[in-house]
């Protein structure tokens, strides 16, 4: 296996995560569009859009994007 193989086959790894993902982050808040889930570059920007489109305290926000995402990268 080539370097070249090994670098295609983490990027197509990353990808089927990050739609991954998505999917899930939009099966738990249905509130957001496939183009808001797309936008999210950190855990940290999912817990501000929680709080901010779901009024969810800051705290439990943090927790159920810690939970959901478990390490999963954006």
């Amino acid at each position: 296996i080539s370097m070249t193989n090994i670098s295609v086959q983490k990027a197509n790894s990353d990808a089927m995560n990050k739609a991954s993902l998505g999917k899930d982050i939009r099966a738990k808040w249905d509130k957001f569009s496939e183009i808001e889930v797309g936008a999210l570059k950190s855990e940290d920007d999912l817990v501000a859009k929680l709080v901010t489109k779901y009024s969810l305290d800051k705290t439990q926000a943090q927790t159920d994007a810690k939970t959901l995402v478990a390490g999963r990268p954006f």
